[in-house]
C-alpha cells in the first residue's frame, strides 16, 4: 500500500490505457472491437498497432497492391474513429511477408514503450487445426508470437536494446496479455453491453473492401458474442487467454512466481 508521500509504481497504476497489436486491417475488429469500445466507453485510452501494410487482401485484379494498402489504412483509420481510438501505429511490414523477426519485435517493443499499456491484445500465435473450416493466415501466427515476445522480455529489460533509452523510451511492464481466441480454447470471457456491439459492428462496417455480405455483419457480430455470453451468463462477451504478468496488482491474481 501506498501512501499520499510515496509514488505509485508502474506496475501499481490502475488500468485505463491498451492496445492491440494485429496483422492487418480489420483483425482487431472481427476479434476484440465489443471489448475496446467498452474501454474507450469508460474513459481508457486504446492504441491500434497494425503490422503489415494490408497491401494484399483482395481477388480484385483491377487495384494495385499501393492502392489497396491506401484504402484498407483509411477503412481502419474510420473504424478506429468509431471506436474512439487514441491512435493507430501503422508498422508497414509487407503483407503476406510477416515473420516474428526481430526487426518486427523491436517495432513492437518502440511501441509499447511509447504508449505504456496495462493491457495488452494481440492475436493467437498457434495454428489450431481442430475447430473450423479455416487453417488461419501466417501473418496473424507472426504478429502473436512477435508480440508477446516484445511484452516478455523485451519491453521489460532496459538491456534489450539500449538504443531505446538514448530515444527517452523507458522500459515498460504490461500487466496483462489477452489473447484473441475467437470463442474457442477460451479461459476467459469479457461481458460486453449492448452499445458496445453496436459500436463493434459500425467499425467492421467501415472495413467495406472486406465485406461480401455487408447486410450480414451484425448478424455475425451478435452471434459470435451471444454464444460467449453463455460462458458466463451475460447477454455478450468475447473470449481470450488472459495472462496476468504483474502478480498482485489484482484481488484475484493468483500467488504464482514469474520467470525472471
Amino acid at each position: 500500500m501506498t501512501t499520499d508521500s510515496e509514488p505509485v509504481l508502474p506496475e501499481q497504476e490502475e488500468h485505463s490505457r491498451a492496445m492491440v497489436v494485429f496483422a492487418h486491417p480489420d483483425d482487431a475488429d472481427w476479434g476484440c472491437s465489443g471489448t475496446v469500445a467498452q474501454w474507450t466507453r469508460l474513459g481508457w485510452e486504446v492504441v491500434y498497432v497494425m503490422c503489415t501494410d494490408g497491401s494484399k487482401g483482395t481477388e480484385d485484379r483491377s487495384i494495385s497492391a499501393i492502392e489497396l494498402s491506401r484504402i484498407r489504412k483509411q477503412e481502419q483509420v474510420e473504424a478506429g474513429r468509431v471506436l474512439g481510438l487514441k491512435s493507430i501505429e501503422f508498422l508497414d511490414f509487407p503483407d503476406g511477408y510477416l515473420e516474428p523477426t526481430i526487426a518486427l519485435r523491436r517495432e513492437i517493443v518502440r511501441v509499447i514503450r511509447k504508449h505504456r499499456p496495462h493491457i495488452l491484445i494481440t492475436t493467437d500465435p498457434t495454428r489450431d487445426l481442430r475447430h473450423f473450416q479455416y487453417i488461419g493466415h501466417p501473418d496473424h501466427f507472426a504478429a502473436g508470437e512477435a508480440t508477446l515476445s516484445a511484452v516478455f522480455p523485451s519491453a521489460r529489460d532496459h538491456l534489450w536494446d539500449e538504443s531505446f533509452l538514448a530515444q527517452g523510451l523507458e522500459p515498460w511492464k504490461v500487466h496483462e496479455v489477452w489473447v484473441m481466441m475467437f470463442g474457442q480454447e477460451s479461459t476467459f470471457w469479457n461481458p460486453i453491453e449492448e452499445e458496445d456491439v453496436v459500436k463493434a459492428t459500425g467499425a467492421i462496417k467501415c472495413h467495406v473492401s472486406q465485406l461480401d455480405q455487408p447486410e450480414s455483419v451484425d448478424k455475425w457480430m451478435r452471434r459470435w458474442r451471444s454464444e460467449n455470453g453463455k460462458n458466463i451468463d451475460a447477454p455478450y462477451a468475447e473470449g481470450f487467454k488472459r495472462f496476468q504478468l504483474v502478480p498482485g496488482f489484482s484481488p484475484d491474481d493468483e500467488d504464482e512466481s514469474t520467470d525472471k
